[in-house]
């Protein structure tokens, strides 16, 4: 990330340029907000069928039992945690490394989702959940053609 001293919009040399650029390169790959505030979310696919909703999510170096996806009210939640502990003794000093990561996705559901029947999977780093549709929203879930007056 590079935080510039002075920002302008126009295609114009300014004399100010000349005198800002220490500063400019100084900040060069500084960074103002700590690690935690850049994490991401994972990516997300959601790909709607004429019988389901399929949402896939890439969460790789998780394991099935990290993830909590709970359905509630007309929100799906998708949350995972993972917290690894690594020590390594030599036989001057010990280095313990702790990595903890969690995220948490919500997803307000169509009304025609078949809540009782949402199934979950995981492989090779993606989670993939099925949505199937209520019988009605299957028969109902072609296009509507509106007509202009």
């Amino acid at each position: 990330m590079s935080t510039q001293a002075l920002t302008k919009n126009n295609f114009l040399p300014s004399t100010f340029d000349e005198f800002f650029r220490p500063w400019n390169t100084w900040f060069d790959g500084f960074e103002l907000r700590p690690n935690w505030a850049s994490a991401s979310l994972p990516a997300v696919n959601v790909v709607e069928s004429k019988d389901d909703y399929k949402i896939s999510l890439a969460a790789p170096g998780m394991e099935k039992n990290d993830f909590k996806i709970v359905v509630e009210g007309g929100n799906l939640t998708i949350s995972a945690e993972k917290e690894d502990e690594k020590e390594v003794n030599k036989t001057r000093f010990t280095r313990r490394e702790y990595n903890y990561s969690s995220f948490t996705r919500s997803f307000t559901l169509p009304t025609g989702v078949n809540k009782e029947h949402i199934a979950a999977s995981y492989e090779k780093g993606i989670l993939q959940l099925t949505l199937p549709k209520k019988e009605e929203a299957r028969r109902n879930g072609g296009p509507v053609h509106v007509p202009v007056s």
